[in-house]
């Protein structure tokens, strides 16, 4: 029953709802590659029935919020993103497929960030070093796979 829901209940579903959103935001870019723009995500669930204010955005994002979200809102954020309204609600559900394969890639582009950077920054190394550096980041990789994280 929703009104028996404490101030503690609706903050950690509030903090959810942030930690999701901001997954969402840190793995889903707009056209041309760049980060979504509060305006871009107004547009978005404006096209899907829901106005969003500012403020409101402020509090989904932050987690701080003990206001309830409204449905009309979730729905139109989660149509925005093409996942399930109900991934952003439940704390336990899982990536949306979709979801988890871009982040898989944005993992796979930061690690070959990190291997040029590292190659850069080391210059003449000696080939020893970069096989275990190299044997190090798979490292991470195959228990990534073996217990994936979710930051969510």
């Amino acid at each position: 029953m929703a009104g028996s829901e404490t101030a503690r209940d609706r903050l950690a579903k509030a903090e959810t709802l942030a930690r999701k959103v901001n997954l969402l935001l840190d793995v889903v870019v707009a056209e041309g590659g760049k980060p979504y723009e509060f305006s871009d995500i107004q547009a978005g669930v404006r096209q899907h029935g829901y106005e969003l204010s500012r403020t409101r955005w402020w509090r989904i994002r932050s987690g701080e919020s003990l206001e309830v979200v409204p449905t009309e809102a979730l729905v139109a954020l989660a149509k925005f993103f093409e996942i399930d309204p109900v991934y952003l609600t439940d704390e336990t559900g899982e990536l949306p497929e979709r979801i988890e394969r871009e982040l898989q890639l944005l993992k796979k582009m930061r690690r070959n960030q990190l291997k040029n950077i590292a190659a850069r920054t080391l210059g003449d190394i000696d080939i020893k070093t970069l096989d275990a550096i190299n044997a190090l980041l798979d490292e991470v990789d195959a228990l990534e796979r073996i217990e994936p994280e979710h930051p969510e």
